[in-house]
């Protein structure tokens, strides 16, 4: 089903996609491809929102900075210094984030409106990216299609085609809350990585990935998240051309449960310390998947640069069930 959620200061209008299928309804917005809400039933059948958001376009509008449930790109996570080289050439960004580029600067893929069409079960989003664009090079064309499939699970898959050498690391930007409401910090959580990425104080990575035994960054056992988290996650399986489960995320009040599925070789863990406005710091828990950050700053990271003749796929599944 397809609504008008809301028009821009400009005139454009913004419509919401509704997505219903073994008993989940998603709702997705033109605006950002904003995940806007994930209805899941509780170990007792009843249905709730576990997913941040704002219930009209002027919350989104006036607080932006959170990314809440945002498509992001061209690069999600942090770009160091607002800058990168490629092929020999310097490609000066626009900090936005301290010195750093975040989320791909101060109008990237979540503060634009996408043209949207119905796919079987799903919406495909798509805009062109035009060369220059927050300071990137080459036109790109993107697609996101929102799907869900036959057991109710969110499937979201990205693909992009340039015409000159550039970087793209695409992610989904939500923040879950199983329990519906409240802090999230009690969810139990999972993950199939061996290895973190220190950072410094800006958040950038320092040195190489560092091995989790011992430390408060072993997520190999599920146990609490808790709090201080916004680090990027080694996955253990690498690169794959069809997602692979990597996370699992469980409320042991509510009894749901959210399994993660990417073909992507990082996840950024983020329990949402700085949320502000109507939400709390540690309302929600964002699992991002993508490529590292400041990858394109750092080769020996697996690599972010398309470049023309190439297509770039990513694929993320948000499975939900009950225990």
């Amino acid at each position: 089903m397809n609504e008008l959620f809301g028009t821009l200061s400009d005139g454009t209008p913004v419509h919401r996609w509704t997505l219903e299928r073994a008993g989940v309804r998603v709702r997705v917005l033109s605006y950002g491809g904003i995940v806007q809400s994930v209805e899941v039933p509780d170990r007792e059948g009843r249905a709730g929102d576990v997913v941040l958001g704002f219930p009209d376009l002027d919350g989104y509008l006036a607080h932006p900075e959170p990314y809440l449930g945002a498509l992001i790109g061209r690069y999600a996570n942090r770009i160091a210094g607002g800058r990168f080289t490629l092929d020999g050439r310097t490609y000066a960004l626009e900090p936005n984030n301290g010195p750093n580029s975040l989320h791909g600067g101060a109008r990237g893929f979540d503060k634009r409106v996408w043209d949207a069409a119905p796919v079987e079960h799903g919406v495909r989003l798509t805009r062109v990216g035009p060369h220059g664009e927050e300071g990137f090079p080459g036109r790109l064309e993107v697609s996101a299609t929102y799907t869900l499939d036959e057991g109710g699970a969110l499937r979201i898959a990205y693909e992009a085609v340039t015409d000159a050498p550039t970087v793209v690391n695409l992610t989904n930007h939500s923040y879950f809350n199983l329990a519906g409401s409240g802090d999230a910090g009690g969810h139990e959580l999972r993950l199939a990585a061996s290895r973190y990425t220190p950072v410094d104080a800006d958040l950038i990575p320092v040195g190489g990935p560092e091995d989790v035994t011992g430390t408060r960054f072993d997520f190999r056992e599920a146990r609490k998240t808790g709090s201080g988290y916004d680090h990027n996650f080694v996955l253990d399986k690498g690169v794959t051309d069809t997602p692979v489960e990597v996370a699992e995320l469980h409320d042991p009040a509510s009894g749901r449960v959210l399994t993660v599925a990417t073909t992507e070789p990082g996840l950024q863990l983020y329990t949402a310390d700085h949320l502000a406005g109507p939400f709390a710091p540690g309302d929600g828990i964002a699992l991002e998947t993508q490529h590292f950050p400041d990858s394109p700053n750092r080769p020996e990271f697996p690599t972010t640069v398309l470049r023309p003749g190439e297509v770039f796929r990513s694929e993320t599944v948000y499975g939900f069930g009950t225990r």
